[in-house]
């Protein structure tokens, strides 16, 4: 099992996490997404290692930006 920890910029509602998690779970390989709002944490856990691009690509099309990529 692998974790990687990211920082979202732009979220300001519970919708906003909605959406964060459900684009990064769609991910390949990804089991589970966690958002802190009040931080813009993002922890995602996957089975192997994945790849950050497609995190960051993943954050991008709920609208988002990754900040520490």
């Amino acid at each position: 099992m692998s974790t990687a920890t990211y920082t979202v910029k732009g979220m300001t509602c519970g919708h906003c996490v909605s959406s964060v998690k459900e684009e990064v779970g769609e991910v390949a390989g990804v089991t589970g997404v966690e958002v802190d709002l009040a931080t813009g944490l993002l922890t995602v856990d996957s089975d192997g290692p994945v790849d950050p691009a497609k995190i960051v690509a993943a954050v991008e099309e709920a609208g988002y930006e990754v900040a520490n990529q």
